[in-house]
């Protein structure tokens, strides 16, 4: 569950990878996966809104972990 601020608040790299109980290097995946993958470089100290903070939670949801180890399907 994430912790609401005000909507006008920004959020630094550091406090969204802790909302979203990630790393900032796992943050900056998503980022480069979702955002910065059209060749432009991802800026330094990037701040989000809460309407962003949002999105990424749900890419991180929706992104497999690539810590778990997925058993194929039977047929």
């Amino acid at each position: 569950m994430l912790t609401i601020r005000k909507n006008e608040d920004l959020y630094s790299e550091l406090e969204v990878a802790n909302q979203l109980g990630i790393s900032v290097s796992r943050l900056h995946d998503i980022l480069d996966r979702h955002i910065f993958n059209d060749g432009t470089k991802r800026p330094e100290g990037l701040t989000f809104t809460h309407a962003e903070l949002v999105l990424l939670e749900f890419w991180r949801r929706s992104e497999p972990n690539p810590k778990v180890v997925r058993m194929p399907k039977r047929d």
